[in-house]
């Protein structure tokens, strides 16, 4: 089978199209196999290509397959999901340390991280949402801020961020969004009370504190900025940070959470369905071809479009 390499720590180039032997059924006791359509490109992929993370992986070294999310069907049999089922989910990459992610034809899956895909979602929309998803209602859960706090967004305009948005209106939260230009009314529609333009951290604080001279209660921080922005967070509340690298130190009895989300199959299946009623948006920049790997990590580098950008296999 077609998989995607990382040959050495690096840039984009390091990617290589590669072949693998095809997974044979039964090989792995307890798992499924699951035929790919496509797979979601993560910032975590671009970092752990460029090698900030090698800390962090022990003793795995390159070669080895990146790639979390992942929409597809199934080619074995697994509970209450017969041969052929479209199903969504997401490998824990960091947890098994494998190096065997998505970018490839076909994956091992643990049925407890597979959601059905509804037949009105495509499996482009469903790759861009499993460890979002997870991410955005997990860091929430961290925060545990009550309802009528006021919650400051990162990243809004992108995949992570946008559903935190959805999910912290949802539970009752005053959020206030960073995001592009352009975006405020969309953002608003999805339950943005106010939305902040991206920019350097010193005139976020500065807008934020316009609004809100106390500050806020917490901090979802989607667009990775980290410690410069602890000086918005009221004394005594949250943070939640979800890169490694972005973790700021405490201070001021703020409580720093850092989120590294575990598949949920039961929320992951309510979030398509609400995906497939409009209830839920999640946000697609571009779907390129798996051979296409290398300009993908480009684009996602780059800042191309906001969104997740989704690999066809």
């Amino acid at each position: 089978m077609r998989v995607v390499e990382v040959t050495a720590y690096g840039g984009p180039e390091v990617l290589r199209m590669a072949r693998r032997p095809e997974p044979e059924a039964g090989a792995e006791p307890g798992k499924v196999r699951v035929r790919l359509k496509a797979a979601g490109v993560n910032q975590a992929d671009l970092r752990i290509r460029a090698g900030r993370y090698a800390d962090s992986v022990g003793p795995l070294k390159p070669p080895f397959v990146l790639g979390t999310d992942f929409a597809g069907k199934l080619l074995d049999a697994a509970p209450g999901m017969p041969v052929g089922t479209r199903v969504g989910g997401f490998v824990p990459w960091f947890e098994m340390l494998t190096g065997d992610g998505t970018y490839a034809e076909t994956i091992w899956a643990d049925p407890e991280w597979l959601a059905v895909i509804p037949d009105e979602v495509d499996f482009t929309v469903a790759a861009s949402l499993p460890l979002a998803s997870a991410t955005a209602q997990q860091g929430l859960d961290r925060l545990a801020l009550p309802a009528g706090s006021t919650l400051l967004v990162t990243g809004a305009s992108a995949v992570v961020g946008r559903l935190a948005v959805q999910y912290a209106s949802a539970a009752g939260l005053r959020v206030v969004a960073v995001a592009y230009e352009g975006d405020e009314p969309e953002l608003r529609v999805l339950g943005a009370d106010h939305v902040v333009p991206r920019g350097v951290p010193e005139d976020i604080v500065a807008k934020v504190r316009a609004g809100d001279p106390d500050g806020v209660d917490g901090v979802f921080d989607g667009g990775i900025i980290g410690e410069a922005l602890l000086p918005v967070v009221k004394d005594g509340g949250a943070f939640a940070a979800i890169a490694p690298d972005r973790v700021p130190a405490a201070e001021r009895d703020i409580r720093v959470e850092t989120v590294r989300a575990v598949p949920d199959a039961d929320r992951l299946a309510e979030s398509l369905r609400k995906v497939a009623a409009r209830e839920l948006v999640t946000r697609v920049a571009d779907v390129m071809p798996l051979e296409e790997v290398a300009e993908a990590h480009r684009r996602a580098e780059a800042g191309h479009r906001p969104g997740r950008i989704v690999l066809m296999i």
